[in-house]
């Protein structure tokens, strides 16, 4: 008997639904175009990191061996396109303007000062040990210490001058380096072969691979989990509406009257939505498998992770479902269920991760992003897709956006009986 009730309930959720144009338009054409359409506008962002190349100005007054070290450094980068047509004020000019991300000015005499001042130094630490070698015969003056001058957009961020600043300080240090083992060798008349080209300490970033392949991130392993969260959350304007309009109706009224328990009323929303948040993911999924390489996207890889992803999309729907009947349980009319259910959608979006990640966000607001369900349901996604983790791994996420449900659905029940307390 029970069991049929809850059919009841789910049918009467499928009609309403049905007679709801503009709600199921929100539910699965919205998310499908923000899908597409944010994924393109950000791909080419994370296609820096894969080999497009920002055009950067480039003089060179010093054309000597310092210069050109520093300018074929940047040239082999998988970061920088070089432009030299240019003098130091109309670089100056056109990086203000905005034309240009950021110039590098390399000053006259680099090379012959950097020389100079090298050897002065060497000459002064071999003296103060005794040892005169065969060129430390005249005392070498230290020239002034010369300077680089960069010239950065005013709407450049302070993530990408710091990498450009520390990186132009990494070659000129290595540049320095090698010409004072040389000038050493001079002085003490060596002739040792050192290896000038090797560091004693060097870098290895390890990489997840499947078989032979590195995994790399990209723009879809992002939109197609964030967008589908985004969707599955916006389920919560139709839920809500839907409830204040039983309310309005009267519906609600012979529901309490009838010998079927609220929890069951509850319960058939609950099945009907999780239906839809799981046709929402396939569709978004189906986009980013068979849709997106059509678009000179890339494909977004599902393989042997399904299973995990539809579990996490459950208990990210569950935890949906019990805002949006909290939402419409509190609120009296449409109208403060509509703006309200969109605009907290919005800003649980915003904390959450799913425009900003979550690491490039203020101290505070990161503490406040991981009381937002949507971030529960983006990390657990995240350490799938990325990660390789298994159910065990996302166990707390999951936990989390179940008892968000429970919690949501208990206070709406505990506040429906109050109100129509007699």
């Amino acid at each position: 008997m029970l069991l049929y009730k809850l059919w009841r309930s789910f049918i009467k959720e499928i009609l309403l639904l049905k007679r709801d144009i503009g709600g199921i338009v929100i539910i699965f054409v919205m998310p499908l175009l923000l899908i597409v359409t944010i994924t393109l506008i950000q791909d080419s962002t994370f296609k820096n990191l894969e080999g497009s190349k920002i055009p950067i100005i480039f003089i060179d007054n010093d054309k000597s061996e310092v210069s050109k070290n520093i300018k074929g450094e940047l040239e082999n980068s998988k970061t920088f396109q070089l432009l030299t047509n240019f003098n130091e004020k109309s670089a100056q000019d056109a990086v203000f303007a905005g034309d240009y991300q950021m110039a590098i000015v390399i000053p006259e005499n680099l090379t012959k000062d950097l020389n100079s001042n090298i050897d002065s130094k060497v000459q002064a630490i071999v003296s103060s040990f005794g040892l005169e070698g065969d060129s430390a015969k005249t005392k070498i003056e230290a020239p002034k210490a010369k300077e680089i001058h960069l010239y950065f957009d005013p709407a450049t961020n302070a993530g990408f001058k710091n990498s450009v600043m520390n990186s132009v300080n990494k070659m000129v240090f290595e540049i320095e380096n090698k010409k004072i083992y040389k000038a050493f060798q001079d002085q003490l008349g060596t002739t040792e072969n050192l290896d000038e080209n090797k560091n004693l300490i060097s870098f290895k970033e390890i990489t997840p691979k499947k078989g032979e392949m590195d995994i790399m991130p990209n723009s879809v392993q992002h939109n197609v989990p964030a967008w589908t969260l985004f969707a599955i959350f916006f389920i919560v304007v139709p839920l809500s509406i839907n409830l204040v309009k039983e309310k309005s109706q009267g519906t609600n009224v012979r529901a309490r009257i009838s010998p079927t328990p609220y929890f069951v009323h509850i319960l058939g929303k609950t099945f009907t939505y999780l239906i839809i948040c799981i046709i929402q993911f396939l569709l978004m999924v189906a986009v980013g498998v068979f849709l997106f390489p059509y678009m000179d996207l890339p494909a977004f890889d599902v393989s042997g992770k399904m299973f995990q992803l539809i579990t996490v999309t459950l208990f990210a729907g569950l935890a949906a479902i019990g805002f949006g009947v909290l939402l419409g349980t509190i609120a009296d009319t449409q109208e403060q269920s509509a703006p309200f259910g969109a605009t907290s959608v919005v800003v649980l979006a915003a904390i959450g991760g799913i425009w900003v990640p979550v690491f490039l966000m203020p101290e505070f607001m990161q503490t406040v992003a991981k009381f937002s369900p949507m971030n529960w349901g983006l990390n657990a996604y995240y350490d799938i897709i990325l990660r390789n983790s298994g159910i065990g791994g996302i166990a707390k996420e999951l936990a989390f956006l179940f008892l968000f449900y429970l919690a949501t659905v208990a206070i709406s029940i505990f506040y429906e009986r109050k109100q129509n307390a007699v």
